[in-house]
């Protein structure tokens, strides 16, 4: 059984969302607060979405400042596994452990619905289980979901298969490229704007989409030498 952290910080609404979701994919889900200062040994670590408060100073600046970020960018960069949902997508761009950043969306309201992607990417820790190419639907709730980077970086993202998800059918958020998340060179680290937490469940969700990403991990640890 793989040992997920789940960072909780200032305002966080869905890391309890998030420790279920390990918990229903068969791993043991560790709590992990913000100002704590160790990651408690585990095999990989969620960033999850939702915060009641903070967006105004700007999208996961307060707690890219944690004293747990200090930790998650050293172990990020030695290749620990790390999930960065919404907001947590916006923490790791935030701490540079990803490219880019995530402003207000272009519709200037709060959207949630039902997404439809399409998965770029499977050359990382969190997409491996999935097919190239492959549709799948997760729920999407943003206020501050549209991605954007420069010329030079959405050219880098496109051309060096580092974009993992793309927006089908309708650009929730002004996404650039329809882009809904990307990976770091290595694989290890990906954030997207979609919540996979909450597709575990046939009562409450979509699909079991989310399950996949669990699975892609699982298939990862267990490659990795003891």
């Amino acid at each position: 059984m793989s040992r997920i952290g789940v960072v909780t910080f200032p305002g966080s609404l869905d890391d309890h969302d998030a420790q279920r979701a390990v918990k229903l994919a068969g791993h043991e889900a560790v709590a992990l607060w913000h100002a704590h200062e160790s990651l408690q040994g585990v095999d990989a670590v969620i960033l999850p979405g939702g915060f009641s408060y903070g967006d105004y100073l700007r999208c996961g600046a307060i707690a890219r400042f944690s004293p747990i970020m200090t930790e998650v960018i050293q172990a990020a960069e030695q290749g620990l596994p790390v999930l960065g949902i919404c907001n947590g997508f916006q923490v790791l761009c935030e701490s540079h452990l990803l490219p880019g950043a995530l402003i207000r969306n272009d519709v200037r309201t709060f959207v949630c619905r039902d997404q439809k992607l399409r998965v770029e990417s499977i050359d990382t820790v969190w997409t491996g289980a999935f097919e190239p190419g492959q549709e799948i639907t997760i729920v999407l709730k943003n206020g501050e979901g549209g991605f954007v980077a420069d010329p030079d970086t959405l050219a880098r993202l496109e051309g060096e298969n580092q974009v993992v998800f793309r927006y089908l059918d309708d650009n929730p958020n002004g996404s650039l490229n329809d882009i809904a998340g990307v990976t770091n060179a290595r694989g290890n680290v990906v954030g997207l704007m979609p919540h996979p937490e909450h597709n575990m469940e046939e009562l409450t969700s979509p699909s079991l989409d989310g399950r996949t990403f669990f699975a892609s991990l699982e298939r990862f640890l267990a490659a990795v030498p003891s």
